[in-house]
């Protein structure tokens, strides 16, 4: 692990941040309910020097940072700050005092990073202006499009974010091209038919034979419709049907989820589930409404600002902190939504100290290892500054 001072963190500004940090996770919110949480975030901006912070999208936070040059690009920054509807068990002194609310997916380490990061940016900026983004409602797929949509970023040539990760030790860094998480998409289908005694079948049309049926020919979307070559999931997550034993019902209802790290394999995989639904549903004579709201797109690292992000690791942590992700995330995450706009990177931030075991996110026990937010501080804030150099 590369010495703090290396990473310009003095010993006032990691107190800082490891209270803030602490204080965070003590008091977790949901998303778009995070009001105390961006409280603590827009007074952290102040206090460490970035004066132009303001709000948007109900409770995001927005710092910008000038830099040397008013016609260098502009680029930003991003740490997520939501929680999660989960009772912690990880029996920290600091651990949530909010009963089912957690940060269990590391956004308190990730929030105060991005502020870490404003901080170094404010004391040596980069040759263009910096906008640090503290987003609010990731968990549910809705905080970035809602930042996009208030027009902070109006103007940005690229952003960076990243995320704690336990698979990796600490001073290890993704900094990959390509696909590094998956469109996630949820579905819902209904299948109506007749209802009748379950010792007359014929009299009915079966929705729970019908859902069956359908079940099993998803399951060839990925084996015999998408590409062997192209990764994608698709699961049915939960099935509702009836009441009693001795009754066919008239309804069933399938939800699931549909993972693509394309845009095209996501809509061959969309459109697939909407012609199975609506031919399975009528040979067995039933009416399929399939209902599938709009989720996160696929996030796919720019190759140029992938190679902005491993020149930043290389400086401040040696090129031998650049790591592989090794395995391909078919996880949801809406930074996607900026790299849909702009160039990106999105990186993996190992957190797993000396001697630790991987922890899943999610998990009731998950923690990050404190010292990932100096890690991640200081490369985001080399981020900016390598990328808005003259090219």
């Amino acid at each position: 692990m590369t010495d703090l001072r290396s990473l310009g963190i003095q010993n006032g500004l990691k107190e800082r941040l490891v209270e803030l940090r602490r204080s965070i996770h003590r008091e977790p919110e949901l998303a778009f309910k995070e009001e105390r949480t961006a409280e603590k975030l827009e007074a952290a901006l102040k206090q460490l020097g970035v004066s132009d912070v303001t709000r948007v999208a109900g409770t995001a936070v927005i710092g910008r940072i000038r830099g040397r040059d008013k016609h260098a690009p502009v680029i930003a920054i991003r740490g997520d700050i939501d929680a999660l509807p989960i009772n912690e068990e990880t029996g920290l002194p600091f651990a949530s005092e909010r009963k089912g609310v957690m940060h269990a997916c590391g956004h308190d380490v990730h929030a105060t990073w991005a502020v870490g990061a404003a901080a170094l940016l404010a004391a040596e900026p980069a040759r263009g202006d910096t906008i640090v983004v503290l987003q609010p409602a990731e968990e549910i797929g809705r905080g970035a499009a809602a930042v996009l949509e208030s027009g902070a970023l109006d103007g940005v040539a690229a952003i960076f974010g990243g995320h704690v990760d336990r698979r990796f030790e600490l001073g290890q860094v993704v900094a990959d091209a390509g696909p590094l998480a998956a469109s996630a998409d949820m579905f819902e289908i209904e299948l109506v038919g007749q209802g009748a005694h379950a010792a007359r079948p014929h009299e009915a049309n079966d929705p729970i034979v019908a859902a069956s049926a359908l079940v099993m020919a998803i399951q060839t979307i990925v084996s015999r419709r998408l590409n062997p070559a192209t990764p994608g999931v698709v699961t049915v997550g939960q099935i509702a049907a009836g009441n009693a034993p001795n009754v066919i019902p008239d309804r069933a209802s399938l939800s699931g989820t549909i993972r693509a790290v394309d845009p095209a394999s996501r809509k061959l995989m969309l459109d697939e589930l909407k012609r199975l639904a609506g031919s399975i549903g009528e040979s067995y004579g039933v009416r399929a409404t399939i209902s599938i709201p709009e989720g996160t797109p696929p996030l796919v690292n720019s190759d140029q600002a992938a190679a902005w992000g491993r020149e930043a690791v290389s400086r401040v942590l040696g090129k031998d902190a650049l790591v592989p992700l090794g395995f391909l995330n078919l996880a949801g995450e809406d930074f996607a939504y900026y790299l849909e706009r702009m160039p990106g990177c999105f990186l993996r931030i190992g957190a797993r100290e000396a001697g630790g075991k991987p922890i899943p996110a999610h998990s009731p026990r998950f923690y990050p290892a404190e010292d990932s937010i100096f890690v991640g501080a200081a490369v985001l804030a080399e981020c900016a500054r390598v990328a808005a150099q003259p090219k």
